[in-house]
């Protein structure tokens, strides 16, 4: 008996030092929608009294734990309390995902939410939902000027396109909630179909460092998001109300979101938008009325482990194009030119008459993702747009309504993308799209088609990532893009001749008339990008990044097959089928230092443009509508440089103090020439007052100075003037002055009641009436910009 009293002892000894807990467990606690660390959350293993909290990196470390499943009980401030279980089985590695939502605040809903940066190295700046909302009568374009480094190319105040440091239309890619845009950006009249007021974030990165969104975005890409959704039982809007003097008209945009404990949600906004003849400091700017009507809704269900929506918007906008710019010829252009004021001038309307622009974008779209615990998030999407722009312009014929452009864009994509998120210091991302386009120019205008029929194919695949050693980040990533282009299109026999396209190009030859020459060209691109980069924490304040970035660019159809009269621009426009894609390689370095009082960052550039097209006239041609500048796409190697100042200092609580400079220099370097439509060097400055205990009162003064553009191209041309028999050089080169502006802003908040608040905004723009043309305004030849405009507005948030 005593031998299996000891044996037993024996074993049971053996079993408690197998037994024995010494395990570790360990992970991330992070961010469900954007990877995002979340420092001090509390970790409890539930039946026991032990708990932990995640450090500043949103780590989390449990010791001396037995091999055994747990249950552990996550919480955080801002995220709901979730249970998980674990197996420990020796040391384990577990990374907790959490879902960050709207917090009640009383009766304001606030969101909890971090900006996720898009590049670890790239320069990129965030248009915030506030600086949003104040522009919720204005455009897009309007909003993303208030960044340094980005302008405007615009045909008076209704067109605006974005300009990043001096690259715009195909350069820059629109991505709008994971759907890239494709609506005919390739005309510089053509502002992106847009409402600025169903985006809760927008995200310009400068350069082509993005490369999940394209591999063509040389300018830049522009991310807009949409608001975040909160996975809690919650209703919440909000409805702004602008009014305006200069336009004499406003804006009205009221939005709602219903979601539930269960992950399911709704929502929907929409914008209306009215505006009259806008006005210069002394005259009217006759026919630039617009009018706008907007409207998206979505649907959709988020949980954590997997989320669909659908969702649908149309964007429905009609603009009047000034009345002085459309001139019948050359000899008008060169008179409206010298002109000081627009040679017509009417009386104040509401009415919006030829030349006028309708435009209609609509987008439908599913997607969906699917997440896999401790590896990544599957996502997919396909969608559908729809894009249809009439241009009307003065026929000579009055009783004829028809437009005389009609274009119509069909556009069919999908893509495939996985995020690997099993390790918080790495982010990787593949993927893969594809894009299906038809292009349907109507001939019921009864005016020759300046873009053809075509149809366009383009896949795309990808791959992305960054690592983090310490106080160092290194990104690095990959693109291949295919595009192809099937068109068809009639060409005038002298013309295919005189640029030899009739020994080029003599395989696309379908058919020869008696002076036409009916063609289907097919082209085929291979573009190949590329992305690297490095950043460096020097200490907590500091941080230096580098980033190198190649992009490469197939022309786009404007560019190719242009070949006619483009009557809103008074133009006859030219492409080349002889054209190679553009390859840039751009340098961006960026230093950034951060305080408490005080952030500052300073970011140069280096683009070097292989094969850059660029459009400008070479002359003069007689047509039976008339005479007309002649303005032709060419090649050439060109070289930007410049850099963006962001300064930004807060003096005491409540007085802070702002500073932005940006310049860029653009050179023809083939022809060692300055490059047309840089945009001119610019500050500005604004000092901003806050007054809490006053319902959080603010006064802000801005000052926007603007350069005059000292380098430009001799692009002049001479046109005969049959009333004096003489010869005159049309001025289209020289740029106007300097000018600055003054601009004032103010707001104050009321409380309603227990569910709802009150902000109410005074703004002013160019508060002294200033008269001003700015460079690139297509309309600068024909009349001054705005005079003061007198904004109020009011904002509900429920």
């Amino acid at each position: 008996m005593k031998f299996y009293l000891w044996l037993s002892i024996a074993l049971l000894s053996i079993t408690a030092t197998a037994q024995e807990c010494s395990y570790t467990l360990s992970g991330y606690i992070i961010d469900l929608h954007d990877n995002e660390v979340l420092q001090e959350a509390t970790i409890i293993i539930v039946g026991s009294e032990r708990s932990v909290t995640t450090d500043a990196q949103g780590k989390y470390v449990i010791t001396d734990l037995c091999e055994d499943q747990y249950t552990l009980q996550v919480s955080h401030p801002a995220c709901e309390t979730q249970l998980v279980k674990v197996t420990v089985s020796g040391n384990t590695t577990r990374t907790i995902n959490m879902e960050h939502h709207l917090e009640s605040l009383g009766d304001v809903e606030i969101v909890a939410h971090a900006h996720k940066s898009k590049s670890r190295t790239a320069t990129e700046s965030v248009v915030d939902h506030n600086l949003l909302e104040n522009n919720s009568a204005a455009s897009l374009g309007d909003a993303l000027k208030n960044l340094s480094g980005v302008t405007s190319l615009n045909t008076g105040n209704s067109v605006v396109k974005p300009v990043i440091q001096g690259l715009h239309s195909s350069r820059v890619v629109l991505i709008t909630e994971g759907t890239r845009l494709q609506d005919q950006e390739w005309g510089v009249e053509h502002a992106p179909n847009i409402d600025v007021n169903a985006a809760g974030e927008v995200t310009v990165i400068k350069g082509a460092a993005g490369l999940q969104y394209g591999g063509d975005a040389i300018g830049g890409t522009i991310i807009i998001e949409p608001e975040q959704v909160p996975v809690k039982d919650t209703l919440f809007g909000r409805t702004i109300i602008t009014g305006a003097t200069n336009g004499r008209g406003g804006s009205l945009t009221t939005s709602l979101i219903k979601s539930y404990n269960n992950g399911w949600y709704g929502g929907i906004n929409g914008t209306l938008k009215r505006f009259g003849d806008f006005e210069a400091p002394d005259y009217v700017l006759s026919n630039t009325a617009l009018y706008e009507r907007d409207l998206s809704v979505r649907i959709g269900v988020n949980k954590y482990r997997y989320g669909v929506e659908a969702s649908y918007s149309i964007f429905d906008k009609e603009s009047g194009i000034l009345r002085s710019s459309h001139v019948g010829n050359a000899a008008d252009l060169s008179v409206a030119i010298n002109s000081q004021e627009p040679f017509v001038v009417e009386p104040f309307t509401y009415d919006i008459n030829a030349p006028r622009q309708d435009v209609k974008h609509q987008i439908a779209k599913l997607k969906s993702f699917y997440r896999f615990d401790n590896f990544g998030k599957l996502s997919a999407q396909v969608d559908y747009q729809r894009n249809n722009r009439l241009e009307f312009d003065i026929r000579r014929d009055s009783d004829d309504l028809r437009p005389s452009i009609d274009l119509q864009l069909e556009t069919i994509g999908g893509k495939i993308d996985f995020d690997y998120t099993a390790d918080n210091t790495i982010t990787a991302k593949v993927g893969v799209s594809g894009r299906y386009q038809d292009h349907f120019p109507d001939p019921v205008t009864g005016v020759r088609r300046l873009i053809p029929d075509y149809q366009g194919y383009d896949f795309g695949i990808y791959a992305l990532g960054s690592k983090d050693f310490g106080k160092w980040t290194i990104e690095a990533g990959a693109r291949y893009d295919y595009n192809r282009i099937n068109a068809e299109k009639f060409y005038i026999t002298s013309l295919w001749e005189a640029r030899e396209y009739d020994v080029n190009f003599a395989q696309f030859v379908v058919e020869e008339f008696e002076n036409q020459i009916f063609v289907k060209p097919e082209f085929e691109y291979h573009n190949f990008s590329a992305t690297a980069g490095a950043s460096y924490e020097v200490n907590d304040a500091t941080t230096v990044s580098l980033n190198y970035a190649l992009a490469s660019r197939s022309p786009n159809v404007s560019e190719l097959f242009s070949d006619g009269l483009h009557q809103s621009a008074a133009r006859l426009e030219l492409g080349d089928l002889s054209f190679n894609q553009e390859v840039a390689n751009k340098i961006s370095l960026n230093f950034t230092r951060s305080t408490d009082t005080w952030s500052f960052t300073i970011a140069p550039f280096a683009n070097f443009i292989e094969d850059f097209i660029l459009i400008e006239p070479t002359g003069v041609q007689q047509t039976l509508r008339g005479s007309f500048p002649v303005w032709e796409y060419r090649q050439t190697q060109a070289r930007l440089l410049g850099f963006d100042i962001d300064n930004n200092v807060q003096v005491t609580d409540r007085f802070e103090f702002s500073n932005q400079f940006s310049l860029v220099k653009g050179k023809d370097v083939t022809f060692d020439n300055a490059l047309i439509n840089v945009p001119s060097a610019s500050t500005r400055n604004s000092v901003t007052y806050t007054m809490p205990s006053v319902n959080n009162l603010k006064l802000s003064l801005e000052s926007n100075y603007v350069f005059r553009q000292n380098e430009f191209p001799d692009t002049n041309f001479d046109v005969f003037l049959p009333e004096t028999n003489t010869t005159e050089i049309v001025d289209i080169s020289t740029p106007p002055d300097a000018y600055h502006l003054l601009n004032f802003r103010s707001s104050i908040d009321f409380a309603i009641n227990d569910k709802s608040n009150l902000n109410v905004g005074l703004m002013v723009n160019n508060l002294f009436d200033t008269s001003y043309r700015e460079y690139l305004n297509r309309q600068r030849y024909f009349a001054d910009d705005l005079g003061r405009n007198v904004l109020l507005q009011l904002k509900i948030n429920y």
